[in-house]
C-alpha cells in the first residue's frame, strides 16, 4: 500500500498544516519508507516465537515496605521541634473540613 501525494495534503489539510510541494513530496516518500519497513517486519516468519508482553522477564525492583527501627534518640530530637506532637507523631490541623 502506498501513499500517494493527494493523500498526504488531505492528512495536512486536516490538521491545519501548510506544506510546500518539495515538503508535500519529502512526507510522501518518508510515509511510504515507513509502509515499505512494516511489510518488510510483517514477511518475518514468527511461527516459533511465543508471544511475549515483554521482551525481558518482569520482576519488581522494589524491596518490601517494611519497618525499620530507627534511632530513638533522633525520634525523640526530630519531635521535640515540632509545633504539636500526639502518640509519637507529629499532629497538624485537618485539611478536610
Amino acid at each position: 500500500m502506498k501513499i500517494s501525494r493527494k493523500e498526504v495534503e488531505h492528512v495536512a489539510a486536516l490538521a491545519r498544516l501548510a506544506f510546500s510541494p518539495e515538503e508535500v513530496e519529502l512526507f510522501t516518500r518518508q510515509f511510504n519508507d515507513i509502509l515499505d519497513y512494516i511489510n518488510k517486519l510483517n514477511e518475518i516468519d514468527l511461527e516459533d516465537v511465543e508471544p511475549t508482553s515483554h521482551v525481558q522477564p518482569l520482576h519488581t525492583v522494589l524491596r518490601e515496605d517494611e519497618a525499620v527501627p530507627g534511632d530513638s534518640a533522633l525520634l525523640e530530637a526530630v519531635l521535640r521541634e515540632a509545633p504539636e506532637t500526639e502518640n509519637g507523631f507529629f499532629k497538624v490541623p485537618p485539611v478536610i473540613d
